[in-house]
């Protein structure tokens, strides 16, 4: 796993966004420039003073735009140089309990919104911003505003934002008609065509009408949607009625994305209860994909080792988890379709990864 969260000392007393760098040519004002480095570790200096970073080196580190925490001793690398896989976390509070949550939300909340928008100014051009969560839209109002304050300075810069959908009013659709939020997507959760066990599955009575509103609001605002779809025990049978449910009211959406279950959070507790082992129980992942592509609607699979998936649907299976958590299994070394797999979450049991395998 590559590491997001280093031990590091500090002058300053307040937290801080910077940009590292390994000479100092070119600086910026939100820069800082490599002063020392050995074994343990690299120092840099800006103008928000020393900062001193255990157990990288100045090349893993050129480039990266990390949030300088003193009070904590610690420093998060929250935009990695070259990286196409990074994510910001807003919050780690969220309204909602799922069942296979694999970030158990908490109560408390800390703002850091003006901190994460000084460090979007500073992403390499192009770059494609996640943002999750907890739930991001509990803050909406600050959210929306950091989104609309980067997009307008930065016009080659896109955001992709998980969220449940749950907090978008009718008040909102005038704000995300704006042309700046032609470069946001949202991804939003829909685990079946009725509210019943959606609800269930999200631990949140009502839930599903909430995001039926939702979707109608995104649809008016001309607002670009990723559906998700996590697979489990509860749900797996009823794959093929969502996919009707999508290809008939949802046909808006820029992509379904059918996800398999990660060993992490709260599903690492319930594993033996929530996990359905895809090769064995694929007919009614196949039926989705199959009515999905019969109308239009671009489905994929996610954390689905293409080996794992049958030949006439391998091309779903896409290269889906962030650089920084992806493992794969000694067997993989072999396979000729590694780069297009999206391999293993770090978390993954090392003894099923190596089992679930076959190189192609």
């Amino acid at each position: 796993m590559i590491p997001l969260v280093r031990p590091a000392t500090a002058d300053a007393e307040a937290s801080y966004v910077t940009r590292l760098r390994s000479s100092a040519n070119d600086m910026g004002p939100l820069d800082s420039a490599l002063v020392e480095e050995d074994a343990d570790g690299s120092a840099f200096s800006g103008s928000s003073g020393l900062v001193s970073i255990d157990g990288l080196s100045a090349r893993e580190l050129d480039g990266d735009v990390v949030l300088v925490q003193p009070r904590a001793g610690r420093i998060e690398r929250l935009f990695r140089a070259g990286s196409a896989h990074n994510t910001l976390l807003v919050t780690e509070r969220c309204d909602q309990l799922c069942v296979m949550c694999s970030q158990p939300p908490k109560k408390t909340h800390i703002d850091r919104f003006d901190l994460l928008e000084e460090a979007c100014l500073l992403v390499e051009p192009d770059a494609l911003i996640g943002v999750s969560g907890g739930e991001p839209t509990l803050y909406k109002d600050r959210l929306l505003t950091m989104l609309e304050r980067v997009l307008r300075r930065r016009e080659d810069v896109q955001f992709h934002v998980l969220t449940n959908g749950q907090h978008f009013a009718e008040d909102d659709v005038e704000r995300l008609r704006d042309p700046v939020f032609r470069r946001v997507s949202w991804g939003i959760p829909l685990y079946a065509a009725h509210a019943a066990l959606h609800d269930d599955i999200v631990g949140k009575e009502g839930a599903f009408a909430r995001l039926e509103e939702s979707f109608a609001r995104l649809i008016v605002a001309g607002a670009r949607v990723e559906l998700r779809t996590v697979v489990i025990e509860s749900n797996i049978d009823a794959l093929p009625e969502l996919a009707r449910d999508v290809a008939a009211r949802l046909q808006f959406v820029e992509a379904w994305s059918i996800m398999q279950l990660e060993h992490i959070g709260f599903a690492r507790g319930r594993w033996r209860e929530l996990f359905v082992d895809h090769r064995e129980r694929f007919a009614p992942v196949a039926a989705a994909l199959d009515h999905s592509s019969l109308y239009g609607v671009r489905a994929q699979l996610f954390n689905f080792p293409r080996c794992t998936v049958p030949p006439l649907y391998r091309g779903f299976a896409i290269a889906s988890i962030s650089d920084w958590k992806r493992k794969y299994a000694g067997a993989c070394n072999s396979c000729r379709e590694r780069e297009a797999c999206s391999g293993f979450f770090e978390w993954h049991p090392d003894e099923e990864a190596e089992m679930a395998v076959r190189p192609l």
